[in-house]
């Protein structure tokens, strides 16, 4: 099926009742590219970022548009836009899309992934396929850890250097859950993924469900551990590793609370962190009484292995 991209060309202050008067007229899945709001929402969640991609911000910049799609043959849609276009006083343009089969071509953007020495990420679809390296399935896109991230390959490499058998873990923003399923890989008995998110709790357990592991082996929560006092008790003890790949304004505000899950020999490994921020996270592990082991490199971003 062919299909045309239809844009319409706007402002920002125009933005929301352009997108009113279109799903007003029966025209739903709307994409808006806006640079202001792109802007205003990086502002409003700040401490949980530290890196866009310079890419993303040229293609936005200057844009105020919205995009919608019609089959090639939808001539009275297409005359309906061109309307409405006429009425709201904005430029339209109109491009035709190449055939091509939409819920399969999305597919191409997440290949098996072969991280460190012995892993290898593979999309839920892949399942099957053979290979040498320790599986880690996947189903990809719904939340974030899908291996193809520098932060989340190096914890991994790190992984393969730490993890023993019968291991307990701990996974402090576990997101997709794909360090907790890892960790299971390389043979450690348990392993308990935590994120902020309700939504990941769920995708957790469910990437998990496709790698043959479920309760007690696997245990996916939802939290904050440095403001919810009923988990940080649930969570108490030592276990030998635990895992924080997020941001490093995260790591920072963790770091009091990270030596309540360490013992003697426990090995903490931390990463997310752009090269530019280490020295602070550094600074703040140090400060909660631990002492930095190791720190590996790829691309910008750091990992970091601590220990008390």
């Amino acid at each position: 099926m062919a299909w045309l991209e239809i844009t319409l060309h706007t402002t920002p202050r125009n933005m929301n009742t352009v997108v009113n008067t279109l799903t007003a007229q029966g025209f739903s899945d709307l994409v808006m590219e806006d640079q202001q709001e792109f802007e205003t929402f990086l502002e409003e969640n700040r401490a949980y970022w530290d890196y866009i991609d310079e890419g993303l911000q040229e293609k936005l910049q200057g844009l105020s548009q919205v995009k919608l799609y019609l089959e090639d043959t939808d001539r009275a849609g297409l005359a309906r836009l061109e309307n409405l276009a006429k009425q709201m006083s904005l430029p339209m343009t109109t491009a035709a899309l190449a055939e091509t089969d939409w819920d399969e071509c999305w597919k191409e953007n997440y290949p098996p992934q072969e991280v460190g020495d012995s892993l290898v990420v593979l999309p839920c679809w892949l399942a099957d396929q053979q290979t040498p390296r320790k599986k880690v399935i996947l189903d990809p896109g719904l939340t974030f850890g899908t291996g193809a991230h520098p932060s989340t390959q190096m914890v991994m490499e790190e992984m393969e250097q730490v993890v023993k058998p019968g291991f307990r873990c701990l996974d402090l923003g576990s997101g997709s859950g794909i360090l907790s399923i890892a960790a299971l890989r390389l043979g450690a008995a348990s392993a308990i993924g935590v994120d902020i998110d309700p939504k990941a709790e769920d995708i957790a357990r469910e990437n998990a469900a496709y790698n043959g592991f479920a309760a007690p082996e696997f245990t996916a929560l939802t939290g904050n551990v440095t403001e919810d006092k009923a988990l940080m008790a649930s969570l108490a003890g030592s276990y030998d590793l635990v895992l924080v790949n997020i941001v490093a304004d995260v790591i920072i505000g963790l770091a009091p609370v990270l030596p309540r899950f360490l013992g003697p020999q426990s090995t903490l490994i931390c990463s997310g962190i752009l090269d530019v921020r280490l020295a602070e996270v550094i600074a703040a592990l140090e400060q909660a009484g631990l002492k930095v082991a190791a720190v590996r490199e790829k691309e910008d971003w750091r990992c970091v292995r601590a220990c008390l």
